[in-house]
């Protein structure tokens, strides 16, 4: 095991947006020693949705540093500059850009920072209590995809930006991994697309954003009346994504503080309810969904085409060669049947990829809250027992912190932010100011409190503390 001598201020694990956010503003930053280890060889952002004409649901602005740093060279606008698009992007008015456009714009960002390391994998996070330092576990990986010349560099904070992985329920997972069987995630839809436009009947699982984008491009690219879809959900329709102005300022530090002040029991049960801030389908796609149909059923009658919501997946299984049985159930009418496919897009969404196996050692130290997650606190920090959190060191956690902040954690608009504060707590100091208010909305009747940001009582925003409580 190979030990580097010096101590890092921070160590991030993982690659994704949020620790490529991160690295592009600690870059600028003079004195503060970073470094960043990814598993895999180059930078990837769901590959398998990169989905020609599929676009961001969030505008251009949220970018890796703009909301925090929109002088950053790192913006998405030095980047069209860069690669000399600023006047077609100006002329195409579309602030919501392609998808495929933004995992470029985080390539070119991750190919020039200098504090990344692809193709490193962590493979465990201890405290030294003597040292009073975080000792973090490596190994290089080969291209055979085997791991050598393991390494161990102690640092200061680690922040964890390990993302989500593909969620799979448990009546549908006897599906996954029969060779013999057309199916996969939706998060690896474009790798399997040409067997599912090939097959003679595709079910379409799951009614989020990546639900409706894979059903669309199946139902443009198969014959017209011969298209054989099928397109169930659980939710009770195929509803639209909240996207009203004040609807928005859910995705505002302000929100994320007010969520975070609350009860774990009232956050437990309010997040779920909120579903169609995030998990809804942008109008846009839900236009283009029946904007399609009607066009087929204008040039041959009905497409052959089921759409229908409400609808849970009991069981699943295989039925005598490689077609597939669902077992449905209506959850309002309490009527079931079985549908038989030969094909299946499990569009069921992603889950926080879990840690525990990484912080194995750490666990003693975590604190945890009723559900057994570790608690993360206000400037999104681990809390960790007294004897660590007194040296100063700290984990931070990036889109791994929705019981603690909120439908926000997963959202790009976030991601500046976020970053801006661990930086401004791993610092000490204020490198990036974050601005005392940022939605009109006052949600709930305390004033809310943010680590490095002055308070907003005395300002044009009045403060909402009753007066009597209850009242």
């Amino acid at each position: 095991m190979m030990a580097s001598a010096s101590v890092r201020d921070l160590v991030g694990v993982g690659i994704g947006p949020a620790n490529l956010s991160l690295a592009a503003l600690a870059q600028p930053l003079a004195g503060l020693d970073a470094v960043f280890f990814e598993q895999r060889r180059g930078f990837e952002w769901h590959p398998g949705l990169l989905i020609e004409g599929a676009r961001l649901q969030v505008p251009f602005l949220a970018d890796l540093v703009s909301l925090a740093d929109p002088t950053s060279r790192w913006s998405f606008l030095n980047h069209l500059r860069a690669r000399e698009r600023l006047f077609p992007f100006y002329f195409a008015e579309r602030p919501h850009i392609l998808r495929a456009e933004y995992e470029g714009y985080c390539r070119w960002v991750a190919e020039r920072l200098p504090s990344l390391r692809f193709g490193h994998q962590v493979d465990a996070v201890r405290w030294n209590p003597r040292a009073e330092l975080f000792e973090v576990d490596f190994g290089q990986v080969d291209a055979g995809g085997g791991v050598e010349a393991l390494g161990r560099v102690r640092t200061r904070n680690v922040v964890l930006g390990v993302g989500t992985e593909p969620y799979v329920p448990e009546p549908l997972r006897p599906l996954v991994g029969a060779p013999e069987v057309a199916v996969c995630h939706a998060a690896d839809y474009l790798e399997h697309r040409e067997r599912m436009l090939a097959a003679r009947h595709v079910t379409v699982v799951g009614a989020g954003q990546s639900g409706a984008e894979v059903f669309l491009d199946l139902l443009r690219h198969r014959p017209v009346g011969r298209e054989r879809l099928h397109w169930v959900a659980r939710t009770e329709a195929f509803a639209p994504m909240e996207y009203s102005k004040l609807g928005l300022e859910h995705f505002t530090p302000d929100y994320a503080g007010y969520f975070h002040g609350l009860e774990e029991s009232v956050r437990d049960r309010l997040l779920p309810s909120q579903w169609r801030l995030h998990k809804g389908i942008d109008a846009g796609t839900i236009a283009a969904v029946q904007e399609e149909l009607y066009r087929r059923a204008v040039a041959g009658g009905w497409p052959d085409v089921v759409l229908t919501p409400g609808v849970r997946v009991r069981t699943a299984g295989w039925l005598s060669g490689s077609r597939v049985e669902l077992h449905l159930e209506h959850v309002e009418q309490g009527v079931r049947t079985c549908l038989a496919t030969d094909a299946v897009v499990l569009a069921t969404g992603f889950r926080e990829r879990p840690v525990g196996s990484l912080l194995r050692s750490l666990d003693p130290y975590v604190c945890r809250d009723a559900a057994g997650r570790p608690r993360v606190d206000a400037g999104y920090r681990m809390v960790l027992a007294r004897e660590v959190a007194a040296t100063g060191c700290a984990v931070y956690v990036q889109n791994g912190e929705a019981h603690a902040h909120g439908v926000g954690a997963p959202d790009l608009g976030m991601t500046a932010w976020r970053s801006a504060t661990i930086l401004n707590g791993v610092t000490g100091g204020e490198p990036y100011p974050l601005p005392r208010r940022t939605a009109f909305t006052s949600f709930g009747l305390r004033e809310r409190v943010v680590p490095g940001v002055p308070s907003t009582r005395g300002a044009a925003a009045v403060a909402l503390t009753p007066l009597v409580d209850g009242v």
